[in-house]
């Protein structure tokens, strides 16, 4: 980041994933008065006048998923995630609303980052029997998990798992035979039904490959370039000040629907959708939040 601004000059930086690598990001983006484009989901509770959040806050992923689930699955959850900042946040939001909505934690595990042994988690989800595992996993840890959990004869009938960081991509490295059944919460699947998608899925797959696949934070980093876009053209420069004010109330027609960015807080309106993985890797929606 530091070498990108003072060294490249760049007007603009798009990217990061982990909430510890925005976090590290931060400090040298506001010392340097630089401009990020964060696109993937986050646990909330910041805001920068520096960084522009394309991808969801809680609100817009986790509030609504346990709302969903405790309407639809159940009210016992045991909260699953890794050792970082995004599970432990989220989680204490999970909590705050279960206790609120009458729902009911039976456990609260958290494994490193690359952990692959999950046999004594298993145990415990097949001891305390709940109705829910909300899941905030991150990278490999979820191809570990949900294998030996299907390989512990476990199918999302005996128990849900909603996942929060798993979408199509993360799906084709961890194998739709072991998810199929399982649910997600995003703003954007690749089946979203729109005709900026429909074009947004066909270029993709002519650039990348017809294997390939969207997901909720690639629709996020490619929206985010075209907001930016519009906002220079508003303000008639790059200047990062000028920028960020002609940004505020913009809107675009996303694949994922129309997207707007909020002037105060500099996070972006969206829609949630609650889906199913299917078992050809697709996920199918079965709510939408505006």
């Amino acid at each position: 980041m530091r070498k990108l601004l003072q060294q490249d000059e760049v007007a603009v930086i798009f990217g990061g994933w982990t909430s510890a690598s925005r976090k590290a990001m931060l400090p040298v983006v506001e010392e340097l008065n630089g401009l990020l484009f964060y696109p993937v989901q986050y646990e909330g509770m910041e805001a920068s006048p520096n960084i522009f959040y394309t991808g969801a806050a809680p609100n817009q992923q986790i509030v609504p998923a346990v709302e969903w689930l405790l309407e639809n699955k159940g009210t016992r959850f045991f909260l699953l995630g890794s050792d970082y900042v995004f599970p432990r946040t989220s989680n204490q939001i999970i909590k705050a609303q279960l206790e609120d909505l009458g729902g009911e934690v039976l456990g609260e595990e958290y494994t490193p980052l690359g952990h692959t042994d999950y046999n004594t988690v298993i145990s415990r989800i097949r001891e305390t029997q709940p109705d829910v595992i909300f899941n905030t996993l991150n990278g490999d840890s979820n191809v570990a998990f949900f294998k030996q959990l299907s390989d512990a004869g476990f199918t999302p009938d005996d128990v849900t798992v909603l996942s929060v960081s798993v979408a199509e991509e993360e799906i084709r490295g961890i194998g739709a035979g072991v998810l199929a059944g399982h649910l997600v919460s995003w703003n954007y699947y690749q089946t979203t039904d729109s005709e900026a998608n429909e074009a947004f899925v066909a270029n993709y797959k002519a650039a990348y490959g017809d294997k390939r696949v969207t997901s909720d934070p690639i629709e996020a980093g490619y929206f985010g370039v075209y907001l930016w876009a519009q906002a220079v053209e508003k303000a008639g420069t790059t200047d990062i000040d000028a920028v960020r004010e002609a940004a505020a109330g913009l809107e675009f027609e996303a694949p994922g629907g129309l997207v707007r960015i909020d002037g105060d807080s500099q996070h972006t309106w969206k829609t949630v959708r609650i889906g199913e993985i299917q078992a050809d890797g697709m996920i199918k929606e079965l709510a939408g939040v505006p």
